[in-house]
């Protein structure tokens, strides 16, 4: 089977590709625009369908991830998926813990949609991401020593997307992962307020959690982090949810496909200082 992956530079596609060459697998990482070095690589733009027969050459199984700025699923991942059909045996779609009670958001619609067709499929249902400590909240610890988001008090299982990757390539092999939609969390759950202490602890200095209203938190985005407003609204809602409990669950699922104990949110924390550090 010849795997095309796409986010293959992002927090979870990179681990998918490393994962994937670790188990000798016949992979191609999808990228915009620079090659990677060491794995077969082509272009490949979700808004541009000419470069989506050159990407699908040869390739049977797909790893499809949703890039946050996409709002319009019908004409860019469920079209992508459709040029497929006749030569894909398997596609790994990357979606979110919930996606099934929450049929407005643009996961849940790649769900439906790989659910109406013939392509065998599995739904990796992620809870939050460690590393998103990595990525979106990495300026406001790095700059203000906060954490600054809409999700009030409540538990979150914070899943490390190392293990994601991990996972994803073992479904492409696993007889029961077809047709199967996966719930993937952490081991343990943790509040934000717990890890800003975590974050403190290892960096040395205090870090705090700072709650914020949605207004406040959409101000933020869109004037500090100059975020478009598509990705504002959907990551308004995601730390939403998560003050009303959406994040406040665990699941055996993820320790059962990698024969171990998922990493923690501190493990997260430990390997990733230096992006934290001034």
């Amino acid at each position: 089977m010849r795997i095309l992956v796409t986010g293959s530079t992002g927090n979870v596609g990179r681990y998918v590709v490393q994962s994937l060459v670790g188990q000798g697998a016949d992979v191609v990482a999808a990228v915009r625009s620079t090659p990677l070095a060491d794995v077969p690589s082509v272009r490949l733009d979700f808004a541009d369908p000419s470069t989506w027969d050159e990407a699908l050459d040869g390739v049977t199984g797909l790893f499809l991830l949703r890039p946050p700025a996409i709002s319009d699923v019908a004409s860019t991942l469920d079209a992508l998926v459709d040029r497929g059909r006749g030569q894909l045996q398997h596609v790994v779609f990357l979606s979110v813990a919930g996606a099934e009670q929450n049929s407005f958001i643009p996961h849940a619609k790649v769900e439906a949609h790989l659910r109406s067709g013939d392509i065998p499929w599995t739904f990796l249902r992620a809870s939050f991401f460690g590393q998103n400590l990595c990525t979106a909240y990495r300026e406001d610890i790095r700059d203000d020593d906060r954490l600054f988001v809409p999700a009030g008090h409540q538990p979150v299982s914070w899943v490390d997307t190392r293990d994601l990757g991990e996972a994803a390539a073992r479904a492409f092999s696993m007889p029961d992962a077809r047709n199967a939609a996966w719930t993937l969390t952490g081991a343990e759950t943790r509040t934000f307020d717990q890890v800003a202490a975590l974050l403190s602890e290892h960096l040395g200095r205090p870090i705090r959690y700072r709650p914020a209203s949605v207004p406040g938190y959409l101000w933020h985005l869109r004037a500090t982090r100059h975020l478009p407003w598509s990705a504002v609204l959907v990551y308004a809602a995601l730390h939403t949810a998560i003050r009303f409990g959406a994040e406040n669950r665990t699941d055996p699922t993820l320790e059962r496909i990698l024969g171990r104990r998922p990493r923690t949110i501190e493990d997260t924390i430990r390997d990733h200082l230096d992006l934290w550090r001034r």
